[in-house]
């Protein structure tokens, strides 16, 4: 940074420097919110994994069953009805500028008309199983649509405050010491003509 030595160019970059690090300490705290805020997204998709895992293995066991008694042919022209298995409301909330989705009511509309006309219980229940699958499976796009919006916000503040604590706040502390040394000569040679010039 070429910077004239005065005093107001001196008093300027303090101001300057103190501001950057007001800025660093926000990126910094910024960077830890939004990393807890990643954690707690992630054990909640973790969470959501393990059940959906769950009702996977049950929807699979389901589907054998149901093609065990009534046949593939069966199944296939099983009646499918009008209605979703589900029901899903979500909600949006914006966190440090990055919009988190959260799903919200994912719950079974229980006896729907597909169900009413299915003739075994088989069906039903492995229509039921894959309907939960249907919930569980929206909560996950949202939870990792919201860890990959987090991530990519961690990324930006770390290059940001990377960027001032690595070289913008050294080069102007360089530069401020620089200009205190430049000034403090200039003074001394000030001190000096006066003293010769008596």
């Amino acid at each position: 940074m070429e910077i004239t030595p005065t005093r107001s160019a001196l008093l300027e970059s303090r101001d300057e420097r103190l501001v950057m690090r007001e800025g660093y300490r926000f990126l910094d705290e910024k960077r830890l919110l939004l990393a807890s805020e990643i954690i707690r997204q992630f054990s909640r998709y973790r969470e959501v994994m393990a059940g959906y895992r769950n009702r996977h293995q049950q929807g699979v066991a389901a589907l054998a069953d149901a093609v065990t008694l009534h046949g593939w042919h069966d199944l296939q022209v099983t009646p499918v009805g009008d209605a979703a298995p589900v029901r899903i409301r979500r909600q949006e909330r914006m966190f440090f500028g990055v919009l988190l989705v959260e799903p919200s009511g994912l719950e079974s509309e229980g006896q729907t008309g597909r169900e009413e006309r299915m003739t075994g219980q088989s069906q039903r229940r492995c229509a039921q199983a894959f309907g939960l699958m249907l919930a569980e499976s929206v909560e996950l796009a949202a939870l990792s649509g919201n860890l990959h919006r987090l991530l990519a916000e961690y990324q930006r503040t770390e290059r940001r405050a990377r960027a001032l604590e690595d070289v913008i706040l050294p080069e102007l502390d360089a530069a401020i010491h620089e200009m205190e040394i430049r000034l403090e000569e200039l003074e001394q040679e000030e001190a000096v003509r006066v003293r010769l010039g008596r």
